[in-house]
């Protein structure tokens, strides 16, 4: 083997790093042997990651029982749902570059010939893969698991984003103050990703699908033993593939993503997708843009039917048969791209009947003609703007309304709770994109609002923030250029006719170019008040149509 590591072995000059290794109790035997690094985003802060730390002593058992030396290293790992509604989800989208930097600083200065990546949730897990693909070394990525779905509420198993839901209805009077509670003490029962198929969810499946995670892996529930055994084993398999030469970057290619991207529109998965590939894929080197990620999502057919496109949530998904089942019925799509077990999944599923049940169904019975995702273009957006149709009720797909502006989630939160929105209108929210956030927040607390009001069916959000993966209602988000970049949504003024129209791709503003033009010469920037990571963020990231990557210095 060629190890990167063995360079730690060479002569006196590298007598002090040994020397640092061995004060940890580290021998010559250890330093020998290929060293694999575990990041680790443990913290009780998440409960996505709260069994993390019992999840990487079976990946470290693993990993020696291969033969290899494990070296385990702490990175940060937070979580949307904490930030949600107020200031701190500003920080979740940055957190994805620099949870990249700190594997790349770990790797690159400990020499480690491999990395096991361990994380589970929504802007950790595309850090993690952007790392991966940046320093091609190679590298699996371990989750968590989802966690179960919790107490019973309208007509399903309730999740975190369950009282945000009931409040509108609290608010309406539909419930009372005791059912909200018991909402709240149980809708999060155990550890774990939320049970929806948000991004969370969405991210370890779709790395599962592109190879960078052991085939069958992702969807295993968090509290189930059967997690601690595919850890144990991607321990064992990382270290194989040091001695096999199998680096991220012969996963994470162009076929890879698009493979794991055909997935992700195969499960109903989140909008997020469309800001997360395009920033792993520039990482590998690789380029895919809003129109390729457009053609999949149309070429695909929904397979899987899971919250919030359906009734049911993950854990019931992976009873069902979780990726694998999915992969199976894709294969005909599928490109030819080699996984982490150093096989394609036609290799891998050759033996595996494809099965059919309440969640997954065949391509001749799809649940929808086409997949999660559809990019939307227009006077509105330029540049582009995602929306998520399988989500959305097939009578709100075409949608026109009045516009009511807001500069920013709290001011539409506020309207929505004082009862100042009506049917058919279309709340334009602005400055809420990469830079203008900047972060670009979810607005998630808006859908669930409008959700409890009873107002989902009859009123439409657009946006250049993003969106939750639980959210349903009719909503376009990702608008570009932003807001904050003078893009046209800056210039929308209440009372215009807004018209969303996802079967032709479209979103577009009823006012004419030389009204547009006139009002762009009125308009102006508004200032950056904010400091430290938030304002670098602003001054280096990219429109959400490039997938707000910081840029390149």
């Amino acid at each position: 083997m060629n190890l990167k590591s063995s360079a730690i072995l060479k002569g006196p000059e590298w007598s002090s790093v040994r020397a640092l290794y061995k004060g940890m109790g580290f021998s010559d035997y250890d330093l020998s042997r290929p060293m694999i690094g575990i990041a680790n985003a443990w913290n009780n802060a998440n409960p996505g990651h709260n069994n993390l730390r019992q999840v990487a002593e079976f990946v470290r058992q693993g990993i020696l029982q291969a033969g290899g030396t494990p070296v385990e290293f702490g990175i940060i790992g937070p979580c949307d749902g904490m930030g949600c509604g107020n200031d701190g989800m500003r920080y979740i989208l940055p957190a994805r570059n620099i949870i990249a930097d700190e594997v790349e600083t770990m790797a690159e200065l400990n020499h480690f010939d491999g990395v096991v990546l361990l994380g589970s949730c929504d802007k950790v897990v595309p850090g993690l893969l952007m790392a991966a693909a940046r320093l091609d070394i190679p590298a699996l990525l371990v989750n968590g698991g989802p966690m179960l779905g919790g107490v019973p509420f309208d007509g399903r198993a309730s999740d975190n984003s369950s009282p945000v839901e009931a409040l509108g209805m609290l608010q309406a009077g539909r419930i009372t103050e005791k059912e909200y509670q018991a909402l709240e003490d149980g809708c999060c029962p155990c550890n774990g990703s939320c049970s929806f198929l948000g991004t969370a969810n969405t991210m370890c499946a779709v790395a599962e699908a592109m190879g960078m995670m052991l085939p069958g892996s992702s969807m295993v529930p968090a509290v189930l033993a059967e997690r601690f055994r595919f850890a144990q084993a991607s321990g064992r398999r990382i270290v194989e593939m040091v001695r096999e030469g199998l680096r991220s970057r012969k996963i994470i290619n162009g076929a890879g993503l698009r493979n794991a991207l055909r997935l992700g529109m195969a499960i109903g998965g989140s909008t997020n997708m469309a800001l997360h590939f395009p920033a792993i894929a520039h990482e590998s080197g690789q380029a895919l843009s809003m129109d390729e990620i457009d053609k999949i999502a149309r070429s695909t057919p929904h397979l899987a039917l899971i919250y919030p496109n359906g009734p049911l949530n993950v854990p019931d998904f992976y009873a069902a048969g979780g990726v694998p089942a999915v992969m199976k019925h894709l294969l005909p799509m599928l490109e030819e791209a080699v996984t982490c077990m150093g096989k394609s999944w036609a290799a891998l599923l050759r033996d595996v009947p494809a099965v059919e049940n309440d969640i997954i169904h065949s391509p001749q019975r799809a649940w929808h003609a086409w997949g999660s995702l559809a990019v939307l273009r227009g006077n509105l957006a330029p540049d582009t703007a995602v929306t998520k149709p399988t989500a959305i009720h097939p009578e709100m797909l075409y949608f026109q309304g009045e516009a009511i502006c807001f500069d920013g989630e709290e001011a539409a939160t506020e309207a929505v709770s004082q009862g100042k929105i009506r049917e058919g209108m279309v709340l334009v929210i602005r400055y809420e994109g990469p830079k203008g956030g900047p972060g670009m927040r979810e607005m998630v607390r808006i859908m669930k609002l409008l959700y409890g009001r009873g107002l989902a069916l009859s009123t439409a959000v657009v946006t250049d923030g993003r969106f939750s993966g639980t959210n349903n209602g009719c909503f376009v988000g990702h608008v570009s250029p932003e807001a904050s970049e003078g893009g046209p949504i800056a210039l929308v003024e209440d009372g215009d006719r807004i018209t969303i129209d996802i079967p032709n791709g479209r979103l577009d503003v009823d006012v004419p170019e030389e009204t547009l033009a006139r009002r762009r010469q009125k308009w102006r920037r508004p200032p950056c008040e904010c400091k430290g990571l938030l304002r670098r963020f602003a001054q280096q990231a990219e429109s959400a149509a490039l997938g707000a990557v910081c840029k390149d210095c």
